[in-house]
């Protein structure tokens, strides 16, 4: 840990180690199979509001979405039940070894991070409580690059308004491996510093503003309401 004095309280406070993905999963594309396509999104600060809007506008019959909002574990279920209620799509906290299926989406719960893995041509659900990544448990650059391990170009990322860099390095990733990401607009953010650090690492092949993230995101997918 780094110790760094507190300006407001002059003490001196503990920072945790920022580690990288790399503490909980290697970086390392699988082979291409016939999966389908799958849909994962990244938030932080403003993210609550701007993740409801986005899946407001999905329909019943769209790919699963897996999600990991920065928020501590007290709330996460609520915030999931609370969409259940106000979308098209069965949202539910993710629950570990479970098969994402078409139609619902996952949110990662507050203790754990929440990554994909492919087996034969489905997704499945694993959460892991290992260390936080860029401080963050959940993490969306775990998530991130775990859609680059197992989906590859049937993938799609999302990162929405937040603080902080978190998701920057895994869509970057997940562009590597041949998906298609859209970042929030500045002028529709809450904070810009998530989105903004994933365009300028060159992870993002499409800047959006919320109001019509869902429409940009199923129109890329042939997907329509």
């Amino acid at each position: 840990m780094t110790e760094i004095r507190n300006p407001a309280s002059g003490r001196i406070d503990l920072l945790q180690p920022c580690h990288s993905a790399d503490v909980i999963l290697p970086f390392d594309p699988q082979p291409e199979i016939a999966a389908g396509k799958i849909i994962f999104v990244g938030a932080s600060t403003g993210g609550t509001e701007a993740i409801k809007v986005f899946l407001q506008g999905l329909p019943k019959r769209c790919p699963p979405v897996l999600i990991a909002q920065h928020m501590p574990e007290a709330f996460t279920k609520p915030f999931a039940e609370r969409l259940n209620g106000l979308c098209s799509l069965k949202v539910a906290e993710a629950m570990q070894g479970e098969r994402a299926l078409p139609g619902h989406a996952y949110i990662a719960p507050g203790h754990s991070h929440l990554l994909a893995r492919r087996q034969g041509a489905g997704y499945f659900i694993e959460l892991n409580q290992g260390p936080p990544v860029n401080r963050h448990r959940p993490s969306v650059d775990v998530l991130f690059r775990s859609a680059a391990n197992c989906a590859g170009k049937n993938a799609v990322g999302v990162i929405l308004t937040g603080m902080g860099k978190d998701g920057a390095q895994g869509m970057l990733e997940m562009k590597k491996s041949g998906a298609y990401n859209f970042a929030q607009s500045e002028a529709s953010c809450v904070v810009f510093g998530m989105p903004k650090e994933a365009i300028l690492s060159g992870g993002v092949d499409e800047i959006s503003p919320l109001e019509e993230m869902a429409r940009r995101v199923l129109q890329h997918l042939g997907v329509f309401r």
